[in-house]
């Protein structure tokens, strides 16, 4: 492991996904910073920082992924223990940014709590974001400090690249989804093919037909989130109806929700490539399900941020 030298650069993780965070220090070339969350009696949560932070830049890594309210609320106290310390820069770097899915008013009276969170993490004390694949790109705008977006498609498209698949087209599952497919068109060379579904309630989908050619092409799906999977393998079955000789599918985050593991097991997908901003139990770790890391690219946004270096840089 590198030893990434500056010691005014500090990273922290919290409870949500210890593993990935240990994988961006070593890829950073430092060790995680000393500290601890326990619980009172009551589930208050308190941190304690067991270094000093005074003037040095702090990086805190927790995606608030399920339970997302406990993971959230740890983040935030964290802040505001570093803010109390003197840390010289507070920098959350929020893999998957939970209640994103909550970005405007559907209907009267939806409260937006995207950008109540956003509000939150701010009040706490936090002077910069660092997030990958947010569901609604606007929710960067709810901020009124610096965010960081990071894209997943870089490492899901190298992976498929690396693979050699023949004849591929990129499938986005719905309207809202074709920049996301067209960008991983883009790297591996493939038209684009997207399904048209309305959507009858929450967390239910309705394949209504399928826009471009897919007849006897390898169909990759790609998305930013699976939740419960409904989408996915109903598209997968869909295409495989219409002609498609294979279907993978991709995602950033894995969320896997409720009976999305059984669907992904009896669906048509060959194979489902993930990233770990979440972090999977083992008992949802099929043999269809593909992981990739993602902690190359965020240590080396931590790394630029540190030294006021282009991010931008990183996806060129």
């Amino acid at each position: 492991m590198a030893n990434y030298r500056d010691p005014k650069l500090k990273v922290f993780t919290c409870s949500a996904n210890p593993q990935l965070s240990q994988e961006i220090a070593e890829h950073i070339g430092l060790q995680l910073g000393d500290s601890e969350a326990v619980r009172f009696s009551d589930g208050e949560c308190q941190i304690k920082l067991n270094e000093s932070v005074r003037g040095c830049d702090v990086f805190i890594i927790q995606p608030t992924s399920a339970p997302v309210n406990e993971h959230l609320m740890e983040l935030l106290v964290f802040v505001d223990a570093l803010k109390r310390a003197s840390a010289k820069s507070i920098n959350v770097v929020i893999p998957y940014y939970g209640y994103a899915r909550q970005d405007r008013k559907a209907r009267a009276r939806d409260p937006i709590t995207a950008k109540l969170v956003a509000n939150l993490i701010e009040t706490a004390g936090a002077h910069r974001v660092i997030t990958m694949d947010l569901h609604a790109t606007q929710i960067q705008g709810f901020f009124d400090i610096p965010v960081d977006h990071l894209l997943g498609v870089p490492i899901l498209g190298k992976y498929f690249a690396d693979k050699g698949l023949d004849d591929i087209v990129v499938v986005s599952p719905d309207h809202g989804g074709v920049t996301r497919a067209r960008k991983l068109a883009e790297r591996l060379e493939a038209p684009i093919a997207i399904i048209d579904k309305r959507r009858p309630e929450p967390n239910v989908a309705e394949v209504m037909n399928i826009v471009g050619n897919i007849e006897g092409k390898t169909a990759i799906i790609i998305d930013d989130i699976i939740d419960t999977a409904g989408t996915i393998t109903l598209a997968a079955n869909a295409l495989v109806e219409a002609g498609a000789r294979d279907v993978y599918a991709c995602c950033t985050h894995p969320v896997l929700s409720g009976p999305a593991i059984e669907r992904i097991a009896n669906s048509k997908i060959r194979e489902l490539v993930v990233t770990n901003t979440i972090p999977l139990p083992s008992d949802k770790c099929i043999d269809k399900i593909k992981i990739l890391s993602v902690a190359p690219i965020i240590g080396e946004a931590i790394i630029r941020v540190h030294e006021e270096l282009s991010v931008s840089k990183l996806f060129d």
